[in-house]
Order: C-alpha cells, then sequence, then structure tokens
C-alpha cells in the first residue's frame, strides 16, 4: 500500500513576505503567519492564454508567465510543517495559495 499526502485545494488570497534576497520568509494565511522552515522552490510555468480569452495592451509585459514558489511552513517551532504551492498569475501582484498538503 502506498502513502498519499493529504492535499487540499483552495486558489485564496494571501499576503507574502520575501527575504532581501527575494525569497520567501512568512505567509499570512487565515489571520496567521506561517513562517518559511525550509528552502523554498521556485520555478514558472507557462499560462494557457488561449483558454482564458485575456487581452493585453501592447508592451504590457510578460502575459504568460504563471510564478510558484512551494514552501514548507509552520505556525511555530514545535508546529508540523506543511507545504504551501503559491501562485501569481501573469501581471498580477496577488499571490494565491493553491493547495496546502501536509
Amino acid at each position: 500500500m502506498t502513502a498519499v499526502a493529504n492535499e487540499t485545494t483552495l486558489d485564496v488570497e494571501v499576503d507574502l513576505r520575501f527575504t532581501a534576497a527575494d525569497a520567501p520568509l512568512a505567509v499570512r494565511f487565515d489571520g496567521r503567519i506561517w513562517a518559511v522552515a525550509a528552502d523554498p522552490v521556485h520555478w514558472f510555468a507557462r499560462d494557457a492564454w488561449w483558454d482564458t480569452r485575456r487581452t493585453a495592451a501592447v508592451g504590457a509585459g510578460d502575459v504568460v508567465s504563471v510564478e510558484y514558489w512551494q514552501v514548507q511552513v509552520r505556525l511555530g517551532s514545535n508546529s508540523a510543517l506543511r507545504t504551501f504551492t503559491l501562485r501569481r498569475n501573469p501581471l498580477s501582484t496577488q499571490w494565491l495559495l493553491e493547495s496546502i498538503s501536509d
């Protein structure tokens, strides 16, 4: 039998605080501050712009790159680690908590 981590999909807005080196330091979610407790993983994916039917003005910038961070966070030094997957859509400044896994 294979163990599978419990994962919840959310897509809710969160506040993300960064270090001076632009790495996530903490996430404000559900009225709590979750401290990043391990090295975060950062990547970009391409938005399916043909499905969204969004338009952008000429020169608006990168309209297809979706930015992701996967961070292991905890509420306190004795609490269990949880994994947050965070996403920022093209041309947005708002971070979304895409999923949480234990």
